[in-house]
């Protein structure tokens, strides 16, 4: 691909236009408002749901990328040296978190195939509060690990744009899933959220695996019994 001579503010502003439009879409098909509303017309649209959401979301964030990595223009910063080294070990660490923390979901559930076999679920439906080893340090653990990678990475101004973005939908779209989470769950996920940092771990802001247990374990309309306070943060 070529390198851009000239990058204007009217690339900026369509490239952040084009994610701000992507979170948009994807947190309005990801609400249970939307999948309520479908599900009451079309049986179809209840078991296939999951499947659609995720392709539809794999579709539209290719043009996205198309367009970072065509615009492209002169690094910003590069990762060089011993830096370049440290950067890459993170990126390669948290790629392998990922993976192992992968044990630890129902990918089945997330694809949307487990969803196809069994008929469909109600978006009420959300199942048991589940805290594996990586939820006990961070709440959203795989939002973490994109973090870290998507920052390890040499920068151009498109890259700069595109990281942006993610970063702050992620802070977003957290926090709207944590809406649904919290209606689930009740208490033991707002206990959870006030012991656990959100996006990036802080080391006196975790969870032992027994408080884990017990939290899991909680019924969600009682509050679980209250465990030792550690220190402030964000």
């Amino acid at each position: 691909m070529t390198t851009l001579n000239t990058w204007s503010p009217l690339h900026i502003a369509a490239l952040a236009a084009g994610w701000a439009a992507y979170g948009a879409v994807h947190s309005l098909l990801a609400s249970n408002a939307v999948k309520r509303a479908l599900g009451q017309h079309c049986r179809f649209a209840t078991r296939a749901y999951r499947l659609l959401f995720n392709a539809i979301a794999a579709v539209l964030l290719l043009p996205l990328l198309w367009l970072t990595l065509a615009w492209r223009t002169e690094p910003l910063w590069q990762w060089t040296g011993i830096g370049g080294w440290m950067a890459d070990g993170l990126a390669l660490a948290a790629f392998g978190c990922f993976l192992w923390s992968c044990r630890y979901y129902d990918i089945s559930e997330f694809s949307g195939l487990a969803q196809w076999r069994s008929g469909g679920t109600r978006p009420e439906d959300c199942g048991p509060l589940r805290i594996s080893p990586l939820h006990r340090y961070v709440r959203h653990p795989w939002y973490f690990l994109a973090l870290v990678i998507l920052w390890t990475r040499d920068m151009d101004r498109a890259r700069l744009v595109s990281t942006l973005c993610v970063s702050i939908y992620f802070w977003i779209g957290s926090r709207l899933e944590e809406r649904k989470l919290v209606a689930c769950h009740g208490h033991a996920y707002e206990r959870y959220r006030r012991r656990v940092a959100g996006l990036f771990p802080i080391p006196w802001r975790h969870l032992n695996p027994a408080e884990a247990r017990e939290l899991c374990n909680a019924p969600p309309a009682s509050p679980p019994a209250p465990f030792p306070e550690r220190g402030g943060g964000v």
